[in-house]
């Protein structure tokens, strides 16, 4: 059974009561709320994820609920919960969404230490995985984006989920945040795709949740082997160039690009090596969408770049 296989009344019982399980990735999660605009989204955004059991242990059990007493009814927030702790300030009562989103990423980023996480973008073609390590403002999200609404398999748009060893990267596709003028860009490249509702004033300025396609939901029990890295560097007007790049270079830049390289240890920095070693790296010039996803297709092609 998948989420779109019930009503938005019978998800909101179910997450009213025992919580919705569901498999996202390599985790499992439980989201209990009261919040029926916020399983509207839900259902919207991941109608294809699987639904569990009632039984399933869940690693990660969330509750987006409100505060008490008045607070409840002037000017309504949303909290979030992970076990019973709150580690988050509230969220207007409508950013509901969001703040599941943005709090599942924490736990993950704070917990699964048993996996290199990588601050990248993770896409697949092939069989072979493209990670598209970046800070924010470079474009990543929009160009993971792009890549997957041209025939690329999401793995995931905030994490690259690396197995020890690096021998392969493991799928979590889940929402990708679009921000401001992303948000139109998308919608004029790829106007097939789901796009959620357009949040106002957060912290990121305007966010809108990119949905995970129905192939990438049915295969994210398939890993992919690491075949190339790239960094992608956006700026209007520049011209859009893919040349190689230092391997030792790539290395010092993802190592400063993870969230549990130095908790991981010895592990992390043998997996490190073995997928900077395994991969070829190039850096990206992006001035342009659609003329960085024909670059990016040409390299999947065997396209050498120097």
């Amino acid at each position: 059974m998948i989420i779109a296989d019930l009503s938005v009344g019978d998800l909101h019982g179910l997450a009213c009561t025992t919580g919705i399980r569901y498999q996202t990735g390599c985790f499992t999660a439980c989201l209990h709320t009261d919040n029926r605009q916020l399983i509207e989204t839900f259902r919207l955004i991941y109608p294809h994820n699987p639904l569990l059991n009632g039984n399933t242990l869940c690693q990660y059990h969330v509750t987006i609920g409100r505060p008490k007493g008045l607070r409840r009814w002037i000017r309504p927030k949303a909290l979030f919960s992970i076990d019973g702790h709150w580690p988050f300030d509230p969220y207007p009562l409508d950013h509901a969404f969001p703040m599941l989103e943005w709090g599942l990423n924490w736990c993950i980023g704070t917990t699964a230490n048993q996996y290199l996480l990588l601050h990248s973008a993770v896409v697949e073609k092939n069989g072979c995985a493209l990670v598209l390590p970046a800070v924010p403002g470079s474009g990543k999200s929009t160009l993971c984006c792009g890549l997957v609404s041209s025939g690329w398999r999401l793995l995931s748009d905030e994490f690259g989920v690396v197995a020890p060893g690096a021998r392969e990267l493991l799928p979590l596709p889940r929402a990708v945040p679009l921000k401001n003028e992303s948000i139109e860009v998308i919608r004029q490249f790829a106007p097939e795709a789901t796009l959620g509702p357009v949040y106002e004033k957060t912290r990121k300025g305007l966010v809108c949740h990119f949905a995970p396609p129905q192939d990438s939901i049915i295969r994210q029990g398939e890993t992919a082997k690491p075949r190339w890295i790239v960094f992608p560097v956006y700026q209007q007007g520049i011209k859009t160039r893919l040349f190689a790049d230092d391997k030792s270079v790539a290395f010092t830049r993802l190592s400063n690009n993870s969230f549990n390289y130095q908790l991981t240890m010895e592990q992390g920095f043998c997996s490190l090596a073995a997928l900077v070693r395994e991969a070829d790296c190039y850096r990206l010039d992006s001035g342009d969408l659609l003329e960085s996803v024909n670059l990016l297709n040409e390299l999947a092609e065997g396209g050498v770049f120097e």
